[in-house]
């Protein structure tokens, strides 16, 4: 299958769009949006949601702090996505040696977008001197230009000219490299349990560790149970050809529904004011209550 030309044009403009929708709205800008939208105009969005799910996952524990870069998994998906439907590549081999790469390399268009930045911030800076609004507005959004184009050139370029390369490089992966394409294969498939243990390894599990390990063992029961009753209801239509009802498994929103009832129990543990005591010495203490002696911060405060 061949990328055509208007499905270049709308992953390129969606490729600029998603960067300006994760530094404002923080809506449509996450990978499992980039593989549904990707998905949907390359005419597979069963192979969109395994690559942009599975992005998603793979930077569950991965964040920024002030002006640092970090990956950009939107684009990645996107080009993966892209590609693996027009090569008809295994969605998982897809994630591990385009969706990751082209993710990481998208840093430097991130730092080079910053950078360009500067000159409509040191722009804004004169309007304000000279007490001109409208200047000001209008730098502000002449800044989302660079931000786009970081995202929209590489993608573009890529989808124009990386068709051939891409395409060798999986023959190449699927033929002579078998062994190695089937382990990049499993690597993709590994890839959201990085994620996974990343986000673990941040997350206050010494102090919340009973919520843990109660959610993990509710989700297990439950998905054994249901997938029980699946089975039992698949017999039993077997057997009469009049018995209709279905049986499903556990949908996602139960799971979510407990999850967001336990989110809720803390939610409401951790609001409740605490007792002010009236003398300095217990105020002290309880603004020092997280700090140990050492001046560090215990871990849920990090």
């Amino acid at each position: 299958m061949e990328i055509m030309w208007w499905q270049i044009l709308l992953l390129t403009i969606y490729a600029g769009y998603q960067i300006l929708d994760d530094l404002q709205f923080n809506i449509f800008g996450h990978p499992v949006f980039a593989g549904i939208v990707s998905g949907l105009i390359m005419g597979d969005i069963t192979t969109g949601l395994i690559i942009g799910g599975g992005m998603q996952l793979t930077i569950l524990g991965v964040g920024t702090f002030g002006g640092a870069s970090r990956i950009d998994a939107n684009s990645g998906t996107v080009l993966a996505v892209a590609f693996s439907v027009a090569l008809g590549m295994n969605p998982q081999q897809a994630l591990a040696t385009l969706a990751v790469p082209v993710a990481s390399l998208m840093i430097q268009t991130d730092i080079l977008a910053r950078f360009t930045n500067t000159f409509f911030a040191h722009r804004i800076d004169a309007k304000i001197e000279q007490m001109d609004y409208k200047g000001i507005e209008r730098n502000f959004l002449y800044g989302a230009i660079p931000w786009a184009l970081s995202r929209a050139i590489p993608v573009c370029l890529a989808l124009v000219f990386g068709g051939g390369v891409v395409k060798n490089i999986v023959n190449y992966l699927n033929g002579d490299l078998k062994w190695l394409g089937d382990g990049l294969t499993v690597a993709g498939a590994l890839l959201p349990a990085v994620g996974f243990a990343i986000l673990l390894r941040y997350l206050p599990l010494k102090k919340h560790y009973p919520y843990f390990i109660l959610s993990f063992i509710i989700t297990a029961i439950m998905v054994t149970v249901f997938d029980g009753l699946s089975g039992i209801g698949t017999a039993l239509s077997g057997l009469d050809k009049k018995f209709d009802m279905t049986f499903s498994s556990l949908p996602m929103l139960a799971i979510a529904a407990i999850g967001f009832a336990f989110a809720a129990l803390e939610y409401k543990r951790s609001s409740t004011p605490t007792a002010v005591s009236t003398t300095s010495n217990s105020q002290n203490n309880q603004n020092n209550q997280n700090i140990d002696g050492g001046g560090e911060i215990d871990d849920d405060e990090l």
